[in-house]
């Protein structure tokens, strides 16, 4: 196996398994069995069209655009702030469990994908990882898009995994309880998210 898809694989992996806003919509979604696929497909491929746009040096068109990081980071910071309030009223209301039958009923898809390219594509922290970190790392290596191509296979194996893993605890979350203890923390992580951005 080359060493460049292996180092891109390593990296990706490390710098996309931090626990953020998009990691957590995914995991509720794959608790919830709706639209599973169709949410880490979006994820995954959205990294992947990042990433590649970094190795090919679009990292520091953005960072020449002195407008663009600051319009990112507000966007995405009044967002997060609005979702995490959703999940705490959520979590604060309760009376949502995980039926057994459950495979996907529920919410539409658009509006689940509109929420998910949201939170990736009005978050800074993601032009930061793929564009620019990952875009000039894998200048340093023989094969750049070998390179590329292993940070892109680590998102994939990452969102499925979260995504279609998230089944196994469906037992916890029959529980009406552990579905407010979830939305607690997702409205909280986005909180902090923002906070983040707003401190930036």
């Amino acid at each position: 196996m080359p060493p460049s898809l292996i180092a891109g694989f390593a990296l990706g992996l490390s710098l996309i398994m931090a626990i953020g806003a998009q990691n957590a919509f995914v995991l509720r979604q794959g608790l919830r069995r709706q639209h599973v696929f169709w949410i880490c497909l979006t994820c995954a491929g959205s990294d992947a069209v990042l990433i590649t746009a970094g190795v090919f040096g679009f990292g520091s068109l953005a960072l020449a655009v002195p407008w663009f990081e600051q319009a990112m980071r507000w966007g995405g910071a009044a967002f997060l702030i609005w979702y995490g309030a959703r999940a705490l009223r959520a979590a604060w209301q309760g009376g949502e469990k995980l039926e057994a039958a459950q495979d996907g009923a529920g919410a539409a898809l658009l509006p689940v994908l509109a929420t998910v390219l949201a939170l990736t594509w009005l978050n800074p922290h993601v032009y930061l990882d793929t564009v620019v970190l990952l875009g000039s790392i894998s200048a340093q290596y023989p094969q750049p898009l070998v390179f590329a191509a292993g940070a892109a296979i680590a998102s994939f194996t990452f969102f499925f995994t979260l995504g279609y893993g998230a089944s196994l605890l469906a037992p916890v979350f029959a529980r009406p309880r552990a579905w407010q203890v979830l939305d607690a923390i997702v409205g909280l992580t986005m909180w902090a998210i923002a906070v983040k951005l707003l401190l930036m």
